[in-house]
Order: C-alpha cells, then structure tokens, then sequence
C-alpha cells in the first residue's frame, strides 16, 4: 500500500508539472472586406474585437498568481480566401484597461501570400510596444490589423483588390512562463 501511495503521489506530480497554464484570448473566423475596412472606426484597416468577443475568463491581472505576461503567445492564422499572391500580413493589438507611453502592443503575423496555415510562438517580453501595456490590469480589446509586407494597412495601397476581401480564421493562446 505504501508504494501504490508513492506511485500516485508522483503521478500527481508530474501530471502538475506537465501541465501547461494557458487559455484562449480569442478564436475568431471573419470576412473583411474593403467596404469594412474604410469604415471601420476609430481606425481604418482594423477589424475591432471588443471585450465581449475575447474570452470572458481571461485573467485580469496577467502576472499574478499565473505570469502570462512573460510567457508566450500561440498565434494560429488561417486564411481561408485571399485574392491573389501579393504578400499580406496582420498586426494583432493587444489593447489594455490601462496602458503608459503610446498605451498598447503588437505582434504580427509575419508576411503570407496564399491560404493555409501559419502557427508562431511569439515571447511576451520582446514584440513591438510590449513595456507599453500595465499587464496587471489586463487586456480589453484586441485589434486586428490588415497590410502589406512593408507595414502599410491595406486601405491605403492603390490596389486594395490585392487584399479585399480576404476570410481568415485567428486565434492566440496565451501560454504561462516556462510553458509550453
């Protein structure tokens, strides 16, 4: 009986230690269009996801009692239609309850110029503005941000038939420190 015990203590264990602490922020299928890209606001070329389209048991303190602020993030793009082959990317916001400097941060999806699949792990230390978010207040919005490879939102470029209307599916996971 002694030994069944240490077997499940220690099964306990590493089930614990194998367990990673994360959770969706969001997963997300849309079409965005030209049309909703000149009209959407405050910002063109943004497709807005607001606090009730993010997952409503996200954290509001992402460093404390699970550090979420300096682990990573799981990014999972899927483009489902995409015209044409003319290199396209997202920038995806995270845009916080409370923020200092210019007040939010952004990782990007990276160049893509056909559908399928692209998956990164992305640290939470190290994307563009990341310092520019107060992580212990949480995140209240995400902004999803259409361009081009050299960092122009679509809307701007003169042949937005290039990149309207596209369907993608977005998803992050956000992953605690030292999981994986």
């Amino acid at each position: 009986m002694h030994i069944r015990f240490i077997a499940l203590l220690m099964l306990a264990v590493l089930t614990n230690a194998a367990r990673a602490d994360q959770f969706v922020l969001f997963d997300t299928t849309f079409t965005f269009t030209q049309e909703d890209a000149l009209n959407s606001k405050p910002s063109q070329s943004h497709y807005y996801l607001k606090d009730d389209r993010l997952n409503p048991l996200r954290p509001k303190d992402w460093t404390a009692p699970v550090d979420y602020r300096n682990g990573t993030v799981h990014l999972r793009l899927e483009v489902l239609e995409k015209p044409g082959d003319q290199p396209t990317s997202w920038s995806v916001c995270y845009i916080p309850y409370k923020g200092q400097n210019h007040g939010y941060g952004c990782i990007g999806t990276g160049p893509y110029s056909k559908t399928g699949v692209i998956e990164k792990d992305l640290s939470m230390t190290t994307f563009w503005q990341n310092n520019d978010i107060i992580w212990s207040e949480g995140i209240k919005e995400m902004h999803l941000v259409l361009k081009d490879d050299k960092n122009l939102h679509a809307h701007k470029r003169p042949d937005p038939e290039k990149f309207f209307p596209t369907k993608v599916r977005m998803t992050l996971i956000q992953v605690s420190k030292g999981a994986k």
